[in-house]
């Protein structure tokens, strides 16, 4: 190969069985992520963004930021998204900036990793009842001098360097070319060891679901997102487990994070914000069927949820609760719906999507935006905090990543993020997964416990395939 020196090169475009051949090189190397959109057939399934090796990382639990370069190790009281902001700005005055055939590519590098649900706490007061026993940080993030990126669009894969100072180089490029002409990966190596169990009883769920209804009915809120957590142990790789999930679920907001001690594994349908300019980007869901093989059946199970009132009373509070927190750092009058009800089918289920755009108010930013916003209305319910409290009180366990958000701010300002539903953390051999659903006044509990293994129908059954 030639000597490189362009910050960039072209590599032979991959398909998703090609491209988790690529990463499988990287998958069990601590910090190593993959962004995944799944084939590139919906919509906003357009990229795929690989990383590994960052120059520095980011972690926040507790009150606690600790950031990390090498063997260096900074511990601070200040407030993660004080110090990120710091980080950016510090890392963006040596980063290359790309040419502009590259401008369209949507991560210039920057953070990139996640947001627990439990961050929110740092933004909030909150009582702390639930059993917080999983050593996930709220915050990990990190600084990327590297991406391997795919466009499914234009058909195109790019390696592109984005720190002036990035070792070897030439190395890594030669080793790019090598992996996307081979490209043989594994499919082997992952098997569950035993069933699925809840955390909860089916009369525990509904002792929480009639608790629900009592806070309804007296006033305090309006919505209460309640889920519930399952898990199964496992012998083999966690990545060979996300490689399965994929196959069922083909979501435009997966992704696979190896975060040494712990993995995330996340095939989410869901955006939770994005930022590109001045220009706001949020997509709320809240209303759910399954799907079926049988095409007519299908056609019906769809048409029923965009005439469900419930379903669409439900998302409506959900877009005015998104309207009133966008618009806090939002120009004012900008905010507006420019989606509302629309139905996505996606593989597992169809779901109502509603998009709320806005323009960002001048001196507000993207972190401010998410400071503001987080953690997202559609898994929380209304009003937001109040919600919160009921939700701590009735869960029995901390949600850690789980309707958290994982995705990148980069060094132009761009964020994207997605809400973390359809997501499982790996924890010594465990797998922990969790489904859950708003309730309203008039949810039945039937109706609502079904939903959670509807949601969850793409997830714990094709692991459970996989059982010794």
């Amino acid at each position: 190969m030639q000597p490189v020196t362009a910050p960039w090169i072209d590599l032979p475009y991959l398909g998703r069985r090609h491209k988790f051949a690529l990463f499988e090189f990287f998958a069990e190397k601590p910090w190593s992520i993959l962004l995944d959109s799944g084939d590139g057939e919906h919509p906003e399934g357009r990229y795929d963004i690989l990383v590994s090796d960052p120059v520095a990382t980011l972690t926040a639990d507790h009150g606690k930021v600790r950031v990390r370069r090498g063997t260096e190790l900074v511990e601070t009281d200040d407030p993660a998204l004080q110090v990120l902001r710091q980080l950016c700005e510090q890392q963006a005055e040596t980063a290359a900036r790309l040419p502009d055939e590259l401008q369209h590519l949507p991560y210039h590098g920057g953070a990139l990793g996640y947001f627990s649900y439990d961050f929110g706490r740092s933004l909030e007061q909150l009582p702390s009842l639930a059993k917080d026993e999983l050593p996930v940080p709220e915050v990990a993030l990190g600084f990327y001098p590297w991406a391997y990126l795919n466009d499914h669009r234009l058909h195109r894969s790019y390696l592109v360097n984005f720190c002036l100072a990035t070792p070897d180089w030439q190395r890594l490029c030669t080793l790019f070319n090598e992996l996307s002409l081979k490209c043989t990966g594994s499919d082997s190596g992952f098997h569950l060891t035993g069933t699925w169990q809840p955390d909860q009883e089916r009369s525990q769920y509904e002792t929480a679901f009639a608790r629900v209804q009592e806070y309804i009915h007296a006033g305090d809120c309006y919505q209460v997102n309640l889920a519930q957590r399952f898990s199964a142990p496992f012998e083999g790789s966690a990545w060979q487990a996300y490689k399965i999930l994929s196959q069922s679920n083909q979501a435009p907001f997966s992704a696979y994070l190896n975060l040494g001690d712990f993995q995330i594994l996340s095939v989410s349908p869901e955006r939770f914000i994005q930022v590109e300019g001045t220009r706001i980007v949020t997509q709320p869901i809240k209303g759910t069927r399954p799907r079926s093989r049988d095409p007519e059946a299908d056609a019906v199970l769809a048409r029923e949820l965009q005439a469900s009132d419930k379903d669409r009373a439900e998302n409506l509070m959900i877009v005015d609760l998104m309207r009133n927190d966008i618009g806090r750092n939002a120009r004012t009058g900008s905010v507006r719906v420019s989606e509302l009800f629309g139905l996505q089918s996606f593989h597992s289920v169809h779901h109502l999507v509603s998009t709320i755009e806005a323009e960002l108010a001048e001196g507000r930013d993207a972190l401010d935006l998410l400071a503001g916003s987080f953690p997202g209305g559609s898994i929380t319910g209304a009003p937001k905090i109040r919600a919160m409290e009921i939700i701590e009180e009735l869960e029995t366990h901390r949600r850690t990543v789980y309707c958290g958000s994982i995705g990148y701010i980069d060094f132009r300002g761009r964020l994207d993020t997605s809400i973390a539903i359809r997501t499982l953390v790996s924890y010594r051999q465990t797998l922990y997964a969790w489904g859950g659903g708003g309730l309203v006044a008039d949810s039945q509990v039937d109706e609502e416990y079904q939903e959670i293994f509807d949601k969850l129908s793409r997830i714990l059954p094709p692991l459970e395939q996989e059982l010794a």
